[in-house]
């Protein structure tokens, strides 16, 4: 799981690298724009009046004039800046009805075109016979005149087709004849009706036109009584009048100009009130649009947005006071962009540069983009993430369950197996396990342990089973000849012929009594070997002197000595060393071929002290080299004297008490045997060595 939490935190980076790069490239778009409309302070000076407490009312540029017939076919792309009011009811200020008109403002030659898309249910039309005008369906037009003083007209229609427009003062009566120059028509439709018509900015004033907008309702064709107002109110509880903002066409014409596409683009004057609002913020892309209602992406997305809710909180709450921010700090003359998130539109990033004339600030160019094409690339990025983490974990699972698996299988072949190998009774069947020793790993340690740990009981088994039978033929020799001595001396009358008898007899109780000391010494050995205590003693000196005395005790056998002619320091106990060289002698001399010499030997090298005894004669059966250091094993073919296969077993354990080893092997001509011993070399023993 590290590698995607690194990815992940990679991708953060990448993306704050990627956002910081469109920030700065908006920026220098921004910046470039306001170079187009630096000093150019004419195109800002038409529109004094402050936006600010108005409904701000756009009259969008048309590059055609518009047909007055009720039809909204020649309005091209308006349609999309149209807006959205609401109706109230006179007696009951607090029912809203929402979206009772849609109202669109152009702008030709002078010329103010609005369309209106009236929601009704049941219209109403004018009565001829009646002066009143506010007793049917009818607009109510309210704007401030060259002169400043407040105009009402009110629009009516007394079938579908051409309105009649006429002066007003109290909304009930006409005060004069009709006014010619607002040109009008209605039409129905399923929802309404439809109202086209046209002012001459003159007549409104193009400086800074007020417009009011009210659609009258009227549902009852015999009372007559108003149902409902619908108004463009204004804020800040000023009169029913909106702001007509007229966008600059030259720098409209040079906004469209640089063809710019995928941002909103916007120019503000130092008032505050937009003089361009060119392009559209792209949302989301349609591959991304598109792959959010496959399933998989349904689940990536879920993580995604959770995801998103965490590592973005900080930027998800960001209200729309940053963009006022941004503004403000244009206006004061220094170029910002900041980050924006919204529901509907994402995330923005907003970028404004001051326009300058004459070192003043005379608006601004605003900026904004979102980060879909940053969003889809972090998306993807991150959909692999997921995607490659799940499938490792799917994978990781996978490989842990197989060797889970393997592991239990392995397991249970190797208890099956150390199961067996004890029958009901508790005799072993076997003296080795099979299953996992040729493994390199922790199973196969664990196996190979009981392995060793089962030849080891089979060998102690064996030397159990072997006892009964290796006492019963060592200790019948001696009980017969002593039964045959005593018999004998029962028989025989002459007192001078007993002794021999009684000396025999004696010769077979003292060969009882060393058979069992042997044994009690081989049980005993390990115990007694705990008790010894090691010193650092010259093993050159002590083999020296033991060949001396082996040559006086076998005068008839040769003795020579091999090996290292300096001191061989090592710690160990001397008496259990000549007790080896006590079991190896006595075994080379049971096998070596009279008149042969029998060598013992001292070498010291690599750190290692090995003691050797050679002689020369038969050589060990290739299947009984590494039996010959167990307990009660004998490979002689005579039985001329006792003989119970522990010499060699002591010798290995005298050897491995000292932390060496013993090794048998038979000579390279085959004519012999060399039986050693090996013991870890005294310090002072490579001193020696390197003097």
């Amino acid at each position: 799981m590290v590698i995607p939490w690194f990815s992940y935190q990679y991708l953060r980076e990448m993306e704050e690298f990627l956002v910081d790069s469109q920030a700065n490239a908006q920026l220098l778009t921004a910046e470039g724009i306001s170079t187009l409309l630096n000093g150019r302070s004419d195109l800002f000076d038409d529109l004094p009046l402050s936006p600010e407490g108005y409904e701000q009312l756009f009259a969008h540029p048309l590059a055609n004039p518009i047909r007055i017939d009720g039809e909204d076919n020649d309005w091209e792309n308006v349609l999309d800046y149209q807006i959205e009011f609401g109706g109230f009811d006179p007696q009951d200020s607090s029912l809203v009805v929402p979206n009772q008109f849609h109202l669109v403002l152009g702008e030709h030659n002078d010329q103010i075109f609005t369309l209106l898309h009236v929601n009704d249910d049941h219209l109403v039309f004018r009565d001829r016979n009646i002066l009143r005008l506010d007793l049917s369906d009818h607009i109510r037009i309210e704007f401030t005149g060259h002169d400043g003083m407040t105009k009402r007209y009110v629009l009516t229609m007394t079938d579908p087709g051409v309105t009649t427009a006429y002066p007003m003062s109290d909304w009930r009566y006409a005060i004069g004849a009709a006014e010619n120059r607002i040109q009008g028509f209605m039409t129905q439709n399923d929802n309404g009706y439809s109202i086209e018509f046209r002012i001459p900015l003159e007549l409104i004033g193009s400086t800074s036109p007020t417009f009011g907008l009210v659609v009258v309702d009227v549902d009852d064709d015999d009372t007559r009584v108003i149902e409902s107002i619908t108004a463009t109110l204004p804020s800040d509880d000023k009169e029913a009048f909106g702001l007509v903002l007229l966008k600059s066409p030259e720098v409209l014409r040079i906004v469209e100009g640089l063809g710019y596409s995928g941002a909103n683009i916007q120019v503000i004057d130092r008032q505050g009130r937009i003089r361009v609002d060119e392009g559209g913020i792209q949302l989301a892309s349609s591959e991304l649009q598109k792959k959010k209602h496959e399933n998989w992406f349904l689940f990536i997305n879920f993580l995604l947005d959770s995801l998103y809710s965490i590592a973005e909180t900080s930027l998800q709450t960001s209200t729309g006071e940053i963009e006022s921010k941004v503004i403000k700090e244009a206006l004061a003359g220094k170029a910002n962009f900041e980050r924006k998130f919204s529901p509907e539109e994402g995330e923005l990033i907003i970028a404004a540069h001051p326009i300058v004339a004459e070192d003043e600030i005379i608006g601004t160019v605003i900026l904004k983009q979102n980060t879909d094409r940053i969003l889809k690339l972090r998306r993807d990025g991150l959909t692999q993430i997921v995607n490659f983490s799940v499938l490792s974990i799917f994978i990781f699972v996978a490989l842990i369950l197989a060797f889970s698996v393997r592991l239990a299988r392995r397991i249970r072949k190797l208890g099956g197996e150390a199961t067996n190998a004890i029958d009901v009774y508790g005799r072993l069947q076997t003296n080795r396990l099979l299953a996992e020793t040729d493994s390199d790993d922790e199973l196969g340690d664990l196996a190979r342990s009981f392995s060793g740990m089962l030849a080891r009981l089979h060998q102690h088994t064996q030397f159990l089973e072997n006892m009964p039978r290796t006492l019963r033929h060592e200790i019948n020799n001696p009980l017969n000849t002593l039964s045959t001595s005593l018999q004998n001396l029962e028989d025989e009358p002459a007192i001078q012929d007993r002794q021999k008898y009684l000396d025999s007899a004696k010769r077979a109780v003292m060969r009882i009594g060393t058979i069992v000391q042997n044994l009690a010494d081989a049980a005993s050995l390990e115990e007694a070997l705990e008790a010894e205590e090691f010193e650092p003693i010259d093993l050159s000196t002590l083999v020296r002197s033991y060949i001396n005395n082996c040559k006086a005790t076998h005068k008839n056998r040769q003795f020579e000595y091999q090996g290292s002619q300096s001191a061989v320091i090592c710690k160990v106990s001397d008496s259990r060393i000549e007790q080896v060289l006590d079991k190896l002698v006595e075994n080379a001399l049971d096998f070596a071929i009279d008149e042969s010499t029998i060598i013992i030997g001292l070498t010291n090298e690599f750190g290692k002290i090995t003691l050797f005894v050679t002689n020369y004669g038969p050589t060990i059966p290739t299947g009984h080299i590494d039996r010959i250091f167990d307990s009660m094993v004998s490979i002689r073919d005579t039985d001329t004297r006792m003989h119970f296969g522990m010499g060699l077993y002591i010798v290995r354990v005298i050897a491995e008490h000292h932390g060496g080893s013993a090794m048998a092997k038979n000579l390279t001509n085959d004519n012999g045997v060399e039986i050693s011993i090996t013991l870890p070399s005294h310090p002072n023993s490579l001193k020696h060595i390197s003097h």
